[in-house]
């Protein structure tokens, strides 16, 4: 297995990258393998998902996962727990509103080790 070198200098991305492994390889959960692979890209590459690309692809109360950034363009109508790397705040006031949650994503992985019915969209 190739591992990804981590170019980043933030020592707290670094440690979140080293986590998501860790959990990925105690729990056997891919996800957080994937989710961790793209977070060791750079900067320039990595993603920001606006609400209303949520709000399409989710259903009501589903758990989703961003390794990026969540951005407030659009309109959620349905309660879903977002755990990313970074919220603005527009986006996080707005998934509040429609009674959803924000997490970041060690919160996630300890309330779901195992990654099941989490989707990563990016």
């Amino acid at each position: 297995m190739s591992r990804r070198k981590i170019r980043s200098t933030n020592p707290e991305l670094i440690s979140l990258i080293r986590l998501l492994r860790k959990a990925a390889r105690e729990n056997d959960a891919k996800i957080w393998r994937a989710v961790a692979e793209h977070l060791s890209k750079s900067r320039r590459r990595r993603i920001a998902v606006n609400v209303s690309r949520i709000n399409r692809y989710t259903q009501d109360g589903d758990e989703i996962v961003v390794p990026g950034k969540v951005l407030g363009a659009g309109l959620i109508t349905h309660p879903v727990k977002v755990a990313a790397l970074g919220f603005s705040e527009q986006a996080r006031r707005k998934i509040i509103e429609a009674k959803g949650k924000c997490l970041s994503i060690p919160e996630l992985i300890k309330l779901n080790p195992k990654g099941s019915n989490v989707k990563i969209i990016g």
